[in-house]
């Protein structure tokens, strides 16, 4: 049986929360509460297993709250409701320790296998928000590897990119239709800007941050 308290500032929404969540045969509603302040009180009464709660608030926001409640009861699971698929907030409410994040226009049986699965100790998503999670790691990464490379010019990034498949100085030499004494300046070059000791260095730090990808980023 999983003990739930409903969190939402409009009591419209609680009762409809309520009526769908008490129609489930291993849910109970052990409370509800309209302001972050009450729902970290009540949390600390009741103790339930999840809370679902709504993400704005007048004053102190879900989000805020959610944090409280996790950081008091770290066994006590978080579903945040909100009508809006904003980034900002996604990732707050994951920040804040929140399980689970659902839009508000789901269907009631979506909402209830979310409250199981996140009951059951996994996280949960909305789909609409899933595929914004996925592109906004995947642009971190990009950034960080972005970053890792910033010092280094095109050239120097393609001389790299070889060392880091072992060729050596006469191999890229002809890959890139350079002198050997050429790239040799631009290995040593690239081991002063990225403060490494030695090619085997510079190709692990270059496979680490895939600098093929990056380097095929460039060519577009």
């Amino acid at each position: 049986m999983l003990r739930i308290l409903i969190v939402d500032d409009h009591e419209v929404v609680r009762l409809g929360l309520r009526a769908l969540l008490e129609r489930h045969p291993d849910f109970t509603v052990v409370d509800e509460a309209g302001t972050a302040r009450e729902a970290l009180q009540k949390a600390l009464l009741h103790r339930p297993d999840v809370v679902v709660m709504d993400v704005r608030m007048p004053g102190r926001s879900g989000i805020e709250a959610c944090r409280s409640i996790t950081e008091k009861l770290p066994d006590c699971k978080v579903v945040m409701l909100t009508s809006y698929a904003e980034d900002d907030l996604l990732f707050d409410a994951i920040s804040a320790g929140a399980c689970g994040y659902v839009l508000k226009q789901i269907g009631s049986d979506d909402l209830t296998r979310a409250i199981e699965t996140v009951g059951r100790g996994e996280a949960m998503l909305d789909p609409a928000v899933t595929r914004r999670v996925f592109d906004r790691v995947r642009e971190a990464a990009r950034q960080e590897n972005a970053a890792a490379f910033s010092n280094l010019t095109e050239q120097e990034l393609r001389v790299l990119s070889h060392v880091s498949e072992g060729k050596t100085n006469r191999e890229i030499a002809e890959a890139l239709f350079l002198g050997e004494g050429t790239v040799r300046n631009y290995v040593s070059s690239i081991l002063g800007k990225l403060e490494l000791t030695n090619r085997a260095e510079a190709a692990a730090y270059a496979v680490e941050h895939n600098i093929r990808e990056y380097v095929r980023s460039l060519d577009g």
